[in-house]
């Protein structure tokens, strides 16, 4: 992919999530953990994979809109029409649209394509590194009451009152039980690396929310500079 058209499509995903600075830093780890994917997976299209990451999630302001819609549909749409409309090749433009489509695996949709599954791979392990982790908190977490508790056996557990599914039980929805089955080889062995680190941040976490002098602030302030 020549620069002018890879700052083609980086001008039009920052257009579209103007007002989210999180989902744009969002989509920049992921794409960083999608390359690094892909240097361990033979027949990636890294031209695919880039414009693929970078548009994934730009149908989410019609989502938070319209909450019936999904926002990786949208979003496939979207970049399909946008990339024709630029001169690229309708049969990469599908591509793209058709990893876009399936990045949010439900049950249907499954990934197909290598830099499918390598997009779905990135969008889930980004939230398993100390700096997506971080980096949520910061924007979601309520820094007032303790993230995590400890069970009698050691084990970190949620430890927040809200209704709504906390980062959490979102990780381990994500990285435990369901998605696992469909990483690629290299998605791995990056998850298992990154859940180590992960566990890591827990623990000093739970350390800092029960120090009254911080209150995790001091952890999160290092990785979120």
């Amino acid at each position: 992919m020549k620069q002018s058209d890879y700052s083609l499509i980086e001008s039009y995903m920052l257009a579209c999530m103007q007002d989210s600075a999180h989902d744009r830093e969002h989509i920049y780890r992921v794409l960083n953990v999608a390359l690094e994917i892909a240097d361990g997976e033979k027949g990636v299209n890294t031209d695919v994979l880039i414009a693929a990451c970078l548009l994934h999630d730009i149908g989410r302001k019609e989502q938070f809109e319209n909450p019936a819609l999904c926002h990786a549909e949208v979003g496939a749409k979207k970049a399909y029409d946008f990339l024709v409309l630029n001169g690229f090749s309708q049969d990469f433009s599908q591509h793209v649209s058709n990893c876009i489509r399936t990045h949010r695996f439900r049950g249907q949709n499954v990934p197909q394509t290598i830099e499918a599954r390598i997009l779905f791979d990135a969008d889930k392990i980004d939230v398993t590194g100390t700096l997506g982790i971080a980096r949520t908190l910061f924007y979601n977490g309520n820094l007032g009451e303790p993230l995590y508790t400890v069970d009698k056996n050691g084990n970190i557990l949620d430890g927040t009152n809200d209704t709504e599914p906390s980062f959490f039980q979102e990780y381990k929805y994500k990285l435990e039980k369901v998605y696992d089955k469909m990483l690629t080889d290299t998605g791995k062995k990056i998850a298992e690396s990154r859940r180590l680190s992960a566990v890591s941040f827990y623990e000093n976490m739970l350390y800092e929310v029960r120090n009254s002098n911080t209150n995790g602030k001091r952890l999160l302030g290092q990785h979120i500079e």
